[in-house]
């Protein structure tokens, strides 16, 4: 079984005097100092997120991470006076971070599926089809020929009477023929 060691007692709190405060100044921005910055601040630090992204609550979430960063890297902020900037800086770069995140985000998401029909959609479909085969082979030879070539391959009148080698008069009477047949066909009873 492993060996806690005990926690070491609590030091007991200082008492800050004059001289402390000055060595602090010196070593970077003081607690008391960001604590000030951030009463006076906050709101136009909050504006000028509000600036750069779009919704309140990821601006506050912006500004309270800028807070907190600083507050972890006040011995680095020599001047006290520079606190705001750096806190402004932080802020514009935690947003534009946020920013990309979001267009990441979206660039990943997956895209919509189209609108399918309905299970019941596709089998009337499925239906429609077959009755319509069964029509067209019922069709006359030339008829069916016709109908194919204008309507399923999209050729003009002129294109399926050289392609089937009549004239552009035996192509429109056959076409004509061949849709009566079909809606005929089509509306009987199965």
């Amino acid at each position: 079984m492993p060996v806690i060691a005990p926690m070491p007692a609590a030091r007991p709190a200082r008492i800050p005097n004059q001289r402390d405060g000055a060595e602090d100044a010196a070593a970077g921005t003081t607690v008391d100092h960001l604590t000030e910055t951030y009463r006076k601040h906050y709101r136009s630090l909050l504006g000028l997120a509000a600036l750069l992204l779009d919704d309140t609550a990821s601006c506050e979430d912006v500004v309270q991470e800028a807070f907190i960063r600083v507050h972890s890297a006040r011995k680095r902020v020599r001047d006290p006076e520079k606190t705001l900037a750096y806190l402004r800086q932080t802020v514009v770069n935690l947003s534009r971070s946020a920013l990309r995140r979001r267009i990441l985000g979206l660039k990943l998401l997956s895209k919509p599926m189209p609108d399918m029909a309905s299970a019941e959609e596709g089998a009337y479909d499925l239906l429609e089809r077959d009755s319509l085969i069964k029509a067209m082979k019922g069709l006359q030879r030339r008829q069916r020929e016709v109908l194919v070539l204008r309507y399923f391959a999209d050729m003009t009148e002129a294109q399926a009477a050289e392609t089937l080698g009549i004239s552009l008069g035996s192509v429109k009477a056959y076409g004509s023929r061949g849709i009566a047949a079909l809606r005929v066909a089509m509306e009987a009873p199965a």
